[in-house]
């Protein structure tokens, strides 16, 4: 039978695994970070109507420049920029629909930006661990991949992040906050140092920012003074529109231009466009649940600090916990239990995504079960 390795595949993909979570029919799925709740049916009736009205014109292709999604889109950013400058943060002015770009999802417009500024000579860096995606995107382009390790509390200063960026010099760099898998954030001086050390482009991943705590400060207002930034973001989280598959890029609108040299023809076809259009028309609709997540995401921190694991800080919709002797030990028996997570591959560490109430209550049952009938679940017990 005909193998992989027998066809002529690229050298440098040789040996590499594809992404994927697990996909598996369980009661309680808390393992990719989605966004647990249902689109609202206020929402799914406004989607429906809109891609009623593009159905008659598919012999037709889209808008090229996905021209109004851009403009929803520049307007979610500068509310949601008003909404923390209203906690203090850095207010944003200066940008227009051509400071945007979208793709379908954030892993297309990270793959974009690979495209446009990587491949074959070129290196890529990032602070591990963080989204595995960066470096398989990366990789895919032809380039190389430096990976250098963040502090043991997962956090990243100023110092080690231009250390690493001097000592390397990278083509582009990749700063995840908040950070995925661990849920931290950056402090805004971490990124300034990072752009002023750099000479290559800088991708600050905000996949998480909606779900931040008070005082987390978005990337968007260092826009006008760095030309080689470029913030990731996606409707897939806060949006509840995974299945939509719609992510999207604030950037200099020179750095916009370099994307579209690589992008496929019509990229984002007619129904994406209408759907996130319709969407974002209906913003302050899906994002009614983001505090409810919220509160789900420090039940869960509250609940496996109080049975004895490491909680690491979060501004994420999920929570990484430590001081787990056997990791996939635990992530079997969660679920035998109807309890799918996150086994993501950090020693004595897993990760779970909040959900609803419910999901939540079946999830700390039925950790604070394996916990009580098998005490060396814990590292320390």
């Amino acid at each position: 039978m005909l193998s992989l390795s027998d066809l002529p595949i690229r050298d440098d993909l040789r040996g590499k695994e594809p992404y994927g979570a697990p996909q598996l029919d369980v009661d309680v799925a808390l393992n990719v970070n989605e966004n647990s709740h249902p689109v609202p049916p206020s929402v799914v009736d406004a989607v429906r109507r809109a891609i009623d009205a593009e159905l008659s014109g598919l012999n037709r292709y889209p808008d090229r420049e996905f021209t109004r999604l851009r403009e929803l889109l520049l307007t979610y950013v500068q509310e949601f920029a008003r909404r923390q400058s209203a906690d203090g943060a850095t207010p944003v002015g200066g940008l227009t629909a051509d400071w945007l770009w979208a793709a379908n999802g954030s892993n297309e417009v990270l793959s974009h930006i690979l495209q446009a500024f990587g491949g074959p000579g070129r290196t890529a860096l990032g602070f591990v661990p963080s989204y595995s995606m960066h470096p398989l995107i990366s990789e895919s382009t032809g380039a190389r991949w430096i990976a250098v390790d963040r502090g043991a509390d997962f956090g990243l200063d100023a110092d080690t992040a231009v250390a690493a960026v001097r000592e390397h010099q990278p083509d582009v760099v990749f700063l995840c906050t908040p950070n995925n898998p661990t849920g931290g954030r950056l402090r805004t001086e971490v990124i300034e140092a990072v752009l002023n050390a750099s000479t290559g482009i800088v991708i600050v991943d905000e996949a998480y920012a909606e779900f931040a705590r008070p005082g987390y400060t978005t990337a968007v207002h260092l826009l006008p003074q760095h030309p080689r930034l470029v913030i990731s973001r996606t409707m897939s989280k806060a949006f509840a529109f995974a299945g939509a598959r719609l992510g999207y890029a604030i950037a200099h609108p020179a750095l916009i231009d370099a994307l579209r040299l690589v992008r496929l023809p019509y990229h984002l076809s007619a129904l994406t466009q209408a759907a996130a259009c319709a969407a974002l028309e209906h913003t302050p609709a899906l994002l009614e649940n983001v505090e409810a997540l919220i509160t789900e995401r420090d039940r869960m921190v509250t609940a496996l600090d109080q049975r004895g694991f490491d909680v690491a800080e979060t501004d994420s919709n999920f929570v990484l916990f430590g001081g787990v002797a056997d990791p996939a030990l635990l992530w079997e028996r969660l679920l035998d239990a109807g309890v799918l997570i996150r086994d993501i591959g950090i020693p004595g560490h897993l990760r779970v995504n909040a959900g609803t109430p419910a999901e939540t209550s079946a999830f700390i049952d039925a950790i604070t079960a394996i916990v009580a009938a098998h005490p060396d679940t814990l590292e320390n017990s």
